[in-house]
């Protein structure tokens, strides 16, 4: 067999990236989430998987700020059927209830169904970065949207948890897991339109029940409630939220981006979690995304974050990357997908060990 060269087309048959790693090869093991049951606005972020791995071949593979991210090795696992078979039969029952604004009392038996739902991709998700992190990988979702992380946070808290408990001269700053959330929304809604794990609610379900969980510093923020913003008041320093005007203010009065990018970032322990939503960035960016907001982080502003995060010194335990979703027009080029494949590559980047990619 040839060499692999990076610079090389990539085969059609290949991996993510057009890389040959196996999972046993690689570092960062990718695995697909094709869920999106409660999405409230767009839907079809359950098709982001699939068409982020056929982007991906066009993404070249040394990185300006990472280096040569692929000789760490990244593999993408197979979509489960089951779960692609679930998202599709829960948003069926979801949709009547979404069309009318929420469910009420005559709704809770099929409500009951797609929370069953909800729980088998958590199940799943939990399982599936448990699997990884216990071979001394880092585990990346790709959803789907925003409701599936849930099980692979609480995987990661957990193996942050075992991790500690051997360490010694633990600084209490430091202890439990810490999620970098890039997003334009808080996600903080208990129960949005009555579904317990909506992808609304993500982030109060994950402060709610993961209590390893002991920072969440939220970047990108610019639509949310009231109820919202009192919560995450009412969570003292555990929630840190960037405020996406805010820091448009700050730009503007002259201050760099790097450096407020280095002081969200220090908020955070030793052990990071990123949950990086695609409405976070620019809508132009991600045009065909359920719920776009206007502002957001430029593409580079969201390279930058990550590479503060690596330059803090923070260690990355796992990711994911949702709301990813390709247009329904068969004229228009996958510019969602494309932009979601290229970051996609920056999370493996600041996942991996940067002295080895040779930077």
């Amino acid at each position: 067999m040839a060499p692999f060269d990076p610079d090389a087309a990539a085969h059609p048959d290949a991996g993510i990236f057009g890389l040959p790693d196996t999972r046993d090869d690689a570092h960062v093991v990718l695995f697909p989430v094709p869920f999106d049951a409660t999405t409230s606005y767009g839907g079809g972020t359950h098709r982001g998987p699939a068409a982020i791995l056929n982007a991906s071949v066009q993404v070249d593979l040394f990185d300006f700020q990472f280096g040569r991210i692929y000789t760490q090795g990244i593999h993408m696992l197979p979509e489960p059927k089951a779960i692609l078979k679930a998202s599709k039969e829960a948003r069926k029952l979801a949709a009547p209830i979404i069309a009318k604004c929420g469910a009420d009392a005559k709704d809770r038996k099929t409500v009951a169904k797609i929370e069953k739902a909800c729980e088998l991709v958590n199940t799943h998700t939990y399982h599936t970065a448990w699997s990884v992190l216990a071979q001394g990988k880092v585990p990346g979702l790709v959803g789907g949207d925003h409701s599936t992380p849930f099980g692979a946070i609480r995987a990661c808290a957990e193996y942050v948890e075992r991790l500690q408990a051997t360490e010694r001269r633990l600084s209490p700053r430091d202890k439990g897991l810490g999620i970098l959330h890039i997003d334009a929304h808080m996600d903080l809604r208990p129960a949005f339109e009555g579904f317990k794990y909506s992808h609304a609610s993500i982030m109060y379900n994950v402060l709610s029940d993961i209590p390893e969980v002991t920072r969440l510093v939220q970047v990108g923020i610019r639509d949310f409630g009231e109820f919202e913003h009192d919560f995450a008041e009412s969570q003292g320093r555990r929630v840190v939220t960037n405020y996406d005007l805010d820091w448009s203010t700050r730009l503007s009065e002259g201050e760099s981006f790097s450096a407020l990018a280095a002081k969200a970032v220090r908020e955070l322990p030793q052990y990071v979690y990123i949950s990086f939503d695609i409405d976070g960035l620019d809508p132009s960016l991600c045009p065909n995304t359920g719920t776009p907001v206007p502002g957001g982080l430029s593409f580079n502003q969201a390279a930058v974050l990550l590479k503060a995060l690596v330059d803090a010194g923070k260690k990355v335990v796992g990711f994911d990357l949702v709301e990813v979703c390709p247009s329904n027009d068969p004229k228009q080029p996958e510019w969602d997908a494309n932009v979601g494949a290229r970051v996609l590559y920056k999370l493996c980047g600041a996942a991996i060990d940067r002295s080895a990619a040779g930077v």
